[in-house]
């Protein structure tokens, strides 16, 4: 009985198709030990070793030429190395995904808000929340793209993020986004009373905030601070481009 083994006994064994195996032999980084009378690849266990060392290397991102350099080159540092780069890229992709699992569950949660208390009022008691100002307009100012664009170093995932415009008593707004360092620009811990809309234009803003205040006059709620609009743009995927705003005044004790 032969000990040696063909390359569909190989595959099998190491859970691989016969056509990686041959992909590796034609690049030169995979050989058989012999081939027999009948032309079969035979193969022993160094070439188990073998696969199983490019099949692992591959696990961690090295082309199939780099494999080639490392196996006849690459010394233990080198190979200490590559593990190592190859953890940070990683826990790299690690944090990439969490944070973009943190996203989804956040859209799917403001979706689902939205959907139940579009068109409601809510209390909502709120904890400090520090605000990064980024752009600041002047009363009757026009925000435009160009005025975006060159602020655009210090504001990353624009569209991603909870855009704050808070309304001072001049009329200045200010654009803001939440951030965790504390800061002088601050929405102050107590109740707010908020109002979820969706709109077609900016334009369409001033009727409904005047229409905020007098109800919030009518439900004997006096309101104190300044207001503010929180722009959530990645929920208008769910509303063929209407604008999602949530208004927020701070109620007074």
């Amino acid at each position: 009985m032969k000990k040696e083994i063909t390359i569909s006994e190989l595959a099998r064994l190491m859970n691989v198709s016969v056509h990686q195996i041959r992909y590796f032999e034609e690049k030169g980084v995979l050989e058989p030990a012999y081939i027999d009378n009948n032309q079969y690849r035979m193969y022993n266990t160094d070439q188990m070793y073998d696969l199983s060392h490019i099949l692992m290397l591959r696990k961690l991102g090295i082309s199939v030429q780099d494999i080639k350099a490392c196996m006849t080159s690459y010394d233990a540092e080198q190979y200490e190395q590559i593990f190592k780069q190859s953890l940070q890229e990683l826990e790299a992709e690690l944090l990439r995904l969490t944070k973009l699992q943190h996203f989804i569950r956040k859209v799917l949660h403001e979706h689902q808000h939205t959907r139940t208390h579009s068109q409601n009022y809510e209390i909502k008691n709120r904890a400090v929340t520090y605000l990064q100002p980024w752009v600041r307009l002047q009363p009757h100012e026009e925000l435009h793209a160009r005025r975006l664009a060159e602020q655009a170093d210090s504001m990353p995932n624009l569209f991603e993020a909870d855009v704050h415009y808070i309304w001072d008593e001049s009329g200045t707004v200010i654009m803001a986004f939440e951030t965790t360092e504390p800061s002088d620009c601050c929405l102050t811990n107590g109740n707010y009373l908020s109002y979820h809309i969706q709109i077609r234009e900016e334009k369409d803003l001033e009727p409904i905030i005047q229409q905020f205040y007098d109800d919030a006059a009518a439900m004997t709620y006096h309101l104190t601070g300044p207001l503010v609009l929180i722009e959530k743009s990645y929920l208008s995927l769910f509303s063929k481009n209407k604008l999602h705003y949530e208004l927020l005044s701070l109620i007074k004790p």
